[in-house]
């Protein structure tokens, strides 16, 4: 399948869950890199010529504040951005920063879910998903 709306960074510290959101989001189409910390976050943004189209960011993940991390991801104009957490997460200060480029997905989440979180975010109408 082409790569429809582009690379996505999945950036999260739970294996389990950080390969069901790979595998799932290269099964419908997208090119996928992870990241399981924020280091692992920062080189993958750093070392990748092309870009992301989005991060899918963990709210907490160890060694970076979610407000830090997503602040150094929404730098670049281009990248929209998922943050997913069990937990309430204050998004205000983020849709501020970047109006119409965020958006909140509550952990647990489905496949559908989170492709359909995608799709809205990136503006995207994909079929059979």
């Amino acid at each position: 399948m082409a790569d429809p709306a582009g690379r996505i960074l999945i950036v999260d510290d739970e294996p389990p869950l950080l390969r069901m959101m790979s595998m799932y989001l290269g099964r419908i189409g997208y090119t996928v890199t992870v990241a399981a910390s924020a280091i692992k976050a920062r080189a993958a943004l750093a070392e990748t010529q092309e870009g992301f189209e989005m991060v899918v960011l963990d709210a907490t993940m160890p060694g970076s504040s979610l407000a830090e991390l997503a602040s150094e991801i929404l730098a670049n104009p281009k990248v929209r951005m998922i943050v997913a957490s069990g937990y309430p997460v204050d998004m205000s200060g983020l849709e501020a920063m970047a109006p119409g480029r965020v958006a909140f997905l509550h952990k647990p989440f489905s496949p559908q879910m989170l492709a359909e979180t995608v799709r809205r975010v990136l503006g995207t109408k994909e079929e059979g998903i």
